[in-house]
């Protein structure tokens, strides 16, 4: 899909009423290092079950076209797992990457570096987004299952960060506000043996999450002309709101 037009027949319908703001146990329930890893590695195992990250990467290859190295930030980037998809991505394609984790939970740091080979050469760092030095350029910054975190207010202003800090652009991954997925985690959940964060706060996110006119509603609250935004839809029910700046005149 290009631009923001409305969703084409392929997208399903009947989205659920506006987003909830109900809090999901990850965001405020303290636990030990360990048992986050746990929760981290379930929900890694649904990412990729769910061919969650797809979207990023198609998007990035073409992101990468005409480019041999990129600075890539990933905010919230929980288990560390979309930078080391990214990482070996970038090895396929033979792309030299700076590979820069953002999160705002210090454990977050600590568990997505035990679980990621150095050799993958990526930096996890703990900070609020928003004091992100504007003297410290990317070229790209990602995120997955992140704006759904996000109260209203704060999503324009999420997005204004971004289109000023990323020089080639940016990518949110996220999920569709729909009854189908919401339903299908519900039972999924009650028979799988995942974390109870997972079991909780997958329905949660669902409900959490966006509809087509809800980003476009973002996108135009942020300052941001339609046309230089793409919304496509992704099976099973994820959105991907990817921005490409055009290219530098050549001197």
């Amino acid at each position: 899909m290009t631009g923001l037009s409305p969703p084409g027949p392929s997208v399903p319908t009947l989205s659920l009423p506006g987003r909830i703001q109900a809090d999901e146990l990850m965001d405020i329930e303290e636990v030990t290092d360990a048992d986050l890893a746990r929760c981290l590695r379930d929900l890694e195992r649904v990412n990729r079950a769910s061919l969650g990250y797809r979207p990023t990467l198609r998007w990035l290859d073409r992101a990468a076209r005409g480019r041999t190295h990129l600075t890539i930030l990933d905010v919230g980037f929980g288990g560390g797992d979309m930078l080391r998809q990214v990482a070996r991505w970038a090895r396929r394609r033979r792309k030299t990457v700076t590979l820069i984790g953002l999160d705002i939970n210090p454990a977050a740091a600590r568990v997505a570096a035990a679980a990621t080979d150095t050799g993958l050469g990526i930096a996890f760092e703990t900070a609020d987004l928003f004091d992100w030095p504007a003297d410290r350029p990317v070229d790209i910054i990602l995120n997955a299952l992140f704006a759904h975190h996000l109260a209203d207010a704060d999503l324009p202003r999420f997005l204004h960060w971004m289109e000023e800090r990323a020089r080639v652009g940016w990518f949110v991954n996220d999920l569709h506000r729909h009854w189908i997925p919401e339903w299908g985690l519900r039972i999924l959940f009650a028979i799988l043996p995942v974390h109870r964060f997972v079991r909780h706060d997958g329905p949660v996110s669902v409900r959490r999450a966006f509809s087509a006119a809800d980003l476009r509603a973002v996108v135009a609250a942020a300052g941001l002309e339609p046309g230089a935004v793409t919304l496509r839809w992704w099976f099973p029910f994820r959105w991907g709101l990817g921005r490409l700046k055009p290219a530098p005149p050549r001197p």
